[in-house]
């Protein structure tokens, strides 16, 4: 049940072993997000994959299908294609043309190994349909039907249900809740679900206008290091018009709850006290939002000194006057700028849906639901969500493959 990332590679991976696999999808093609993913060019992988980069209820869960299907098992699936890719930043690793060449690997995957696609397949009803389904005596067991769908497209009978259906993130793309109640159907608990690796949203106060500030910036990125629950990422940070983005931003909404303060550093690289007291020392004459700008973006720089009424005082005099004091204002500000959005822009833009199917009730090595033999989850669909970079392919990837050594 979907042709996604997770579905295409445990499809492929079971045909391999001599199943007779289908995919059911109720879009009009398969690997949608395959395809608008990573700018087009689809981060298919990390070469930096650990369990550490994942999030879970249950952190050890992703563990043992991360070892099983690594990273460097899809690099040789890569290569087996010729597909031409590189490394950016951060051991991310992306097509050097179009992200259709991941997809078009998969298909042909699933094209030779016999995998039958239905898209535009609406599933209505999954049942378990025991072992008195009728004609079923003589079937040996590990082909007999144990599920009945119902669809638009009429009645399957199969032996095994992998519900790759991934989670609710841009539900333009066709995303829904059907995996989630296919799990609660079948008795499995569902984690809360959030929209994650998502921009964050502003409001203006009454002593701080916030999202005015931000508007006043949109466009404007630079490096900075981002913390929040004791986790910290040091990328690029963009302004928008609703807030903050920028993979820095995607990467710590991972670990942000409502009401959570960030903290930013815009500075990381550099010791604004010491570029202050370097300039005291040499008799600088040079005005603050001067001497600001040979380390960051004018236009940031301007604004937010303009925006925060309380260095007024700092911003008229020389940078020579300035008493410790004063230093030390301006490094709170710059190095450790907090703030407490007031959410998130959820899936209509996130990149994944955090929470999901309690791996608690699936395991760990096979991806079968503990209490109902034959149904299988992976992917996104699971309560298991990786950083920006490659990891959420991977754990599609891995996941797929492993469920489909069971089924």
């Amino acid at each position: 049940m979907g042709g996604g990332a997770a579905g295409l590679m445990c499809a492929a991976s079971a045909a391999k072993r001599g199943k007779s696999v289908w995919i059911l999808d109720h879009a009009n093609k398969v690997g949608k997000k395959i395809l608008m993913s990573g700018g087009g060019r689809c981060n298919f992988t990390n070469y930096f994959i650990e369990p550490e980069n994942f999030l879970s209820t249950n952190p050890h869960f992703c563990i043992s299908a991360l070892s099983r299907y690594t990273q460097y098992d899809f690099l040789e699936l890569v290569g087996k294609y010729d597909l031409a890719y590189h490394e950016k930043t951060l051991g991310q690793l992306f097509c050097d043309n179009k992200a259709k060449d991941i997809l078009h690997i998969l298909l042909s995957e699933c094209d030779t190994s016999g995998v039958v696609i239905h898209t535009q397949c609406h599933i209505e009803t999954l049942d378990s349909c025991g072992s008195q389904e009728k004609n079923s005596e003589n079937v040996p067991d590990d082909v007999k039907p144990r599920f009945i769908l119902q669809t638009s497209l009429g009645e399957v009978a199969c032996h095994s249900v992998v519900v790759a259906t991934g989670g609710l993130s841009i539900p333009t793309m066709g995303a829904t809740g059907l995996g989630y109640d296919v799990a609660k159907q079948f008795g499995l608990r569902v984690k809360p679900r959030y929209a994650s690796l998502v921009p964050f949203t502003f409001k203006d106060h009454q002593h701080m206008p916030l999202l005015s500030m931000m508007q006043s910036l949109a466009g404007v990125a630079l490096p900075v290091s981002v913390s929040c629950q004791n986790q910290s990422f040091s990328e690029a940070l963009l302004f928008t018009h609703k807030g903050l983005s920028g993979p820095a931003i995607l990467q710590i909404s991972n670990y942000w709850n409502t009401g959570d303060t960030v903290t930013i550093d815009f500075l990381p690289h550099e010791s604004l006290e010491l570029i202050l007291q370097k300039c005291q020392q040499e008799n600088d004459r040079s005005e603050l939002k001067n001497i600001l700008s040979r380390y960051m973006p004018k236009r940031f720089v301007n604004v937010w000194l303009e925006s925060h009424p309380s260095l007024q005082a700092l911003t008229e005099k020389s940078v020579a006057q300035y008493s410790k004091a004063d230093i030390q204002q301006l490094v709170v500000l710059f190095h450790a700028w907090e703030c407490v959005p007031a959410g998130t822009e959820g899936y209509k833009t996130a990149e994944v849906t955090k929470g999901g199917v309690d791996t608690d009730d699936v395991s760990s090595k096979t991806f079968e639901a503990k209490k109902t033999p034959g149904l299988f989850f992976v992917g996104e669909v699971l309560d298991v969500t990786g950083w920006l970079g490659g990891y959420n392919f991977q754990w599609a990837w891995a996941s797929g493959y492993c469920a489909a050594q069971y089924v």
